[in-house]
C-alpha cells in the first residue's frame, strides 16, 4: 500500500516540476510555475520521508531543520544578490550528489564488492566529478558575484592553463575508469578523484569573468542537474533522475541561448579568458567626453516623443529600478512613449534584468527584447543607458581586435540622443573603452544610478525647479 502511494506521488511530482518549467516561461503564469515547483519539491520529500527503506529518522529530522536553517535566511536576499544565491544553490546541489555518490561507494565497499556493478561505479564516477566541481566551482562564481576581496574579478589566465585544466579531469576520469573495472583495488584513487574534482572546480572558473557569468550560472545549473541525475541512478529513484533531468536540460539549454547571444562558443566561454586586455587599454589614446546635467536631461526627455531605458548590471548594484520605475511613471503621463531594450546577457544571470524590473513593477510588455527593438533604434528620440557597457558598445560590430567583435548588441548608438549613466569612465568586464560614449550624440551623467535617476525625477516632476 505505501510503495503504491509512494509511486503516485513520484508521479504527481514529476508532473508537477514539468509543469512548472512550462509555466516560468511566461511572466502571467510564472508565479504559477513556481507555486508547482515547491509543491512538486514538497511531494518528493514526504514521498521519501514515507518510504519504509527510512530506517534512520534522527539523521533525516536533522537534514530537514538544517535545510530549514540554511534555506529561510537565503530566501531573503535582496535581489540583487540573487545570482549569487543561485551559485549557491548549485553549490549544495552539487555538494549533495558528491556526498551521496562518496557515501555509498564506501557503504557498497563494505558490504562486499559484488555490490559494485559496473553500472553503479560508472553512475558514481559521474555522479561526484560532476558533484565535486560543481561545488567548488559555483562557490568560486558566487564570490565573484559577490566581489569578495581575496577572489579575483577579472579573469586570471596563465601560461599552459587549459593543458593543466584539461590534464586534471583527464587524470580524474582515468582514475575513474580504473576504479570502475576494479572498484576494491584501487579504491585509494577514490579520494584522489575527489580533490581532483574540487581543484577543477576552482581553477574552471578563475578564468571566466563577470561579464560571462550568466552563461557560467546556467552552466553550473546543467552541471548539477546532471549530478542530480547520476545520484537518481545510484539511488534507484526515478523522480531525481526525472527532475535532475528537467534541471541539467534547461541548463543546457539556457547556456547554449546566452553564448548565442554573445556569439561565442562554449569553449570560448570556458577558455577564452574574456576580459583580459585590460592592460591593453588602459594604454589606448585618452580621449573626452560631453557631460550634462540632471536639470538638462530631463528637459531634453520631456521633449521626446520615444524613450528607451537599457539597464544593466550598474542598475542592480544601485538598486535604482524603483526610481526608474518614477521617471516611467512621469514620462508615459506626459505622453513619452517609454520602453525598456533588454539584452539577454545584461547583469549577472539570465533575466536578470527583468526581475528587477518586474519588482518595482514595470509593465511587462514594455520590455522588449534586442532583436525586437534594434530596428526602431533610428526612430528613438533618447536613449537611457543605465548601467550597461559592454552590450552597447559599438566596437562588437567593426573591431577585428576586439574581445567582444560579433558579440550582438543594442544599437543605442544609432538613436538620436543617448544619456549614459555611469559612476566613473572604468571599463566594463571586457577591459575596453566604450565607443558609445565618445560619440557626437551621447552625453555622460556620473554618479550613482539610483541617485542620478532620482536628480532626473525631481526635475520632471517640477520639485528640482522650486528649490
Amino acid at each position: 500500500m505505501i510503495y503504491s502511494i509512494v509511486q503516485i506521488a513520484i508521479i504527481l511530482s514529476t508532473a508537477l516540476f514539468i509543469f512548472s518549467l512550462h509555466w516560468m516561461k511566461d511572466p502571467k503564469t510564472a508565479r504559477r510555475g513556481v507555486f508547482a515547483g515547491v509543491a512538486a519539491m514538497t511531494v518528493a520529500i514526504i514521498s521519501t520521508m514515507v518510504d519504509p527503506k527510512i530506517i534512520n529518522w534522527d539523521y533525516l529530522s536533522l537534514a530537514i531543520i538544517l535545510g530549514f536553517v540554511v534555506g529561510i535566511p537565503l530566501s531573503k536576499v535582496p535581489l540583487t544578490a540573487v545570482p549569487q544565491r543561485t551559485a549557491l544553490s548549485h553549490a549544495f546541489g552539487g555538494l549533495a550528489a558528491g556526498l551521496v555518490g562518496t557515501a555509498k561507494y564506501y557503504l557498497w565497499l563494505s558490504e562486499g564488492v559484488e555490490q559494485l556493478t559496473t553500472f553503479r561505479m560508472v553512475a558514481i564516477i559521474v555522479e561526484i566529478i560532476l558533484g565535486f566541481l560543481t561545488f567548488t566551482g559555483s562557490l568560486m562564481a558566487a564570490g565573484k558575484l559577490q566581489e569578495l576581496k581575496w577572489i579575483p574579478q577579472r579573469p586570471v589566465t596563465y601560461k599552459g592553463q587549459n593543458f593543466i585544466n584539461l590534464s586534471l579531469l583527464g587524470i580524474a576520469v582515468v582514475g575513474g575508469l580504473l576504479l570502475v573495472f576494479s572498484p576494491a583495488e584501487f579504491s585509494y584513487l577514490f579520494p584522489v578523484i575527489v580533490a581532483l574534482a574540487l581543484l577543477f572546480g576552482i581553477l574552471l572558473i578563475i578564468p571566466i569573468g563577470g561579464a560571462d557569468m550568466p552563461t557560467v550560472i546556467s552552466l553550473l545549473n546543467a552541471y548539477a542537474g546532471l549530478s542530480a541525475v547520476a545520484m537518481g541512478f545510484v539511488l534507484d529513484n526515478k523522480l531525481l533522475v526525472t527532475a535532475g533531468a528537467l534541471d541539467g536540460s534547461s541548463g543546457l539549454i539556457l547556456s547554449l541561448i546566452m553564448c548565442r547571444a554573445m556569439n561565442r562558443s562554449f569553449t570560448n566561454v570556458l577558455f577564452g579568458g574574456f576580459g583580459q586586455v585590460k592592460a591593453a587599454a588602459a594604454d589606448a589614446e585618452q580621449r573626452t567626453v560631453k557631460t550634462e546635467t540632471a536639470e538638462g536631461a530631463a528637459e531634453i526627455l520631456e521633449q521626446a516623443s520615444k524613450v528607451v531605458v537599457i539597464p544593466g548590471y550598474g542598475m542592480a548594484v544601485a538598486q535604482a529600478q524603483y526610481r526608474i520605475r518614477e521617471m516611467y511613471d512621469l514620462l508615459t503621463k506626459a505622453g513619452v512613449e517609454v520602453q525598456f531594450a533588454i539584452h539577454p546577457v545584461a547583469g549577472r544571470m539570465p533575466g536578470h534584468m527583468n526581475v528587477l524590473l518586474a519588482e518595482a513593477k514595470i509593465p511587462y510588455e514594455q520590455l522588449v527584447e534586442m532583436d525586437d527593438i534594434n530596428s526602431d533604434m533610428p526612430q528613438v528620440d533618447v536613449v537611457i543607458v543605465v548601467g550597461a557597457n559592454d552590450v552597447v558598445n559599438p566596437a562588437a560590430r567593426h573591431d577585428k581586435t576586439s574581445p567582444i567583435y560579433g558579440m550582438p548588441i543594442i544599437d543605442a548608438d544609432k538613436a538620436k540622443m543617448c544619456f549614459a549613466i555611469k559612476r566613473s569612465m572604468n571599463p566594463g568586464f571586457a577591459g575596453i573603452e566604450n565607443e558609445l560614449y565618445f560619440a557626437e550624440h551621447t552625453f555622460m551623467l556620473f554618479g550613482d544610478a539610483k541617485a542620478v535617476i532620482g536628480e532626473l525625477v525631481k526635475h520632471l516632476s517640477g520639485k528640482g525647479s522650486e528649490e
